[in-house]
């Protein structure tokens, strides 16, 4: 495996100088666990060197800064984007990516330093973008505690998305970072058909576990949207498909539901088409005609989904989430200041 040498892709961030290895080969420690919840997964431990990371240009994510404390997912989801990142290890992208889960185990204090920063502006951090940071070895390793309380401590805004349980969890540190900063959660629920759940996000909790969370997070007053992902072509997309999920989301006192067409990236395509053609061998031409042109379904079938599912969720009186958090958020002036400067949301 690579793990020297590994150049780091994004911007080093504040207080860095330049490109550099994200974790030294030395500093791994690779680890397995003969128990039920972890049985034939592989732990590789690191010591990062970075652990905020800007997000490319050409993204089309509506935040600038990410977190991601693990490489890797156990919930197994075969559409997931972010397996083409464990080929940057040398490390397999099909069941390699369920089960060889790389663990940043340094991330809280890391992520207290660059908050520290004189050079960090406090700009919206979004976790869960990549691989979920609620996944199952969260409940070992429990890095989002520190990461909470790090974001807390500086009045730091951020965003989770989620498709795991854990974080009610950390719901009393979720609770206190929401009385002095900007928190986003959103959980991630694309279908309510338990055949189609067990075969394509088999680590995940069932639908209706996550729709538990929001409900959860509601009660406690922390508004909590869904991000209704992925919506799968000609196996998730009928109208009365739809119809349950967003009646699900809607009674769950979600606060948003965004739909989002499944997209296929390199690295994720073939292992979902491998996936497709052993359960579903008869869907096998019509996704390589409706994804023909790239990684993302038709801006048609995007539309004509998008409207569905807008047009329930106003039936079942919830609505789309909306755009327009300030990403930044500016240090307050004040005429005679009588402590430390204080993070306020545009």
């Amino acid at each position: 495996m690579r793990w020297d040498n590994l150049a780091e892709t994004d911007s080093p961030g504040p207080g860095a100088g330049g490109a550099a290895a994200l974790f030294d080969a030395d500093a791994v420690v690779t680890r397995t666990f003969d128990t039920p919840e972890f049985r034939g997964i592989t732990f590789h431990e690191v010591r990062a060197r970075s652990i905020v990371n800007r997000v490319p240009g050409v993204s089309r994510m509506p935040f600038e800064w990410t977190v991601n404390p693990y490489r890797g997912c156990t919930h197994a989801c075969v559409y997931c984007f972010a397996r083409k990142t464990h080929s940057y290890l040398d490390l397999d992208t099909g069941l390699g990516f369920d089960s060889q889960i790389v663990v940043k185990v340094n991330a809280p204090e890391l992520l207290r330093r660059h908050l520290s920063s004189r050079r960090w502006e406090g700009a919206h951090i979004a976790m869960g973008t990549n691989v979920d940071c609620y996944q199952r070895a969260e409940g070992r390793y429990q890095l989002m505690p520190g990461i909470i309380e790090a974001l807390r401590d500086h009045a730091n805004p951020f965003s989770i998305l989620t498709k795991g349980t854990l974080i009610l969890r950390d719901l009393e540190l979720l609770k206190e970072a929401s009385e002095v900063t900007h928190v986003g959660i959103s959980v991630s629920v694309g279908f309510v058909d338990h055949a189609l759940w067990r075969t394509v996000e088999p680590g995940t909790p069932a639908p209706e576990r996550r729709l538990d969370v929001v409900r959860t997070l509601t009660e406690h007053g922390i508004g909590c949207g869904v991000l209704m992902a992925p919506v799968i072509p000609f196996l998730g997309d009928h109208p009365d498909q739809l119809r349950a999920t967003v009646r699900a989301i809607a009674a769950s006192g979600a606060t948003s539901v965004t739909p989002l067409v499944l997209h296929l990236r390199p690295g994720a395509r073939e292992w979902f088409m491998g996936w497709l053609a052993e359960h579903h061998p008869h869907l096998v031409r019509r996704y390589e005609r409706l994804y023909a042109e790239g990684a993302y379904a038709p801006k048609w079938y995007q539309r004509r989904i998008t409207r569905q599912v807008h047009e329930l969720a106003t039936e079942f009186g919830i609505g789309p989430a909306h755009r327009g958090a300030a990403r930044r958020i500016p240090r307050r002036v004040e005429p005679e200041p009588t402590g430390p400067t204080q993070l306020t949301l545009l």
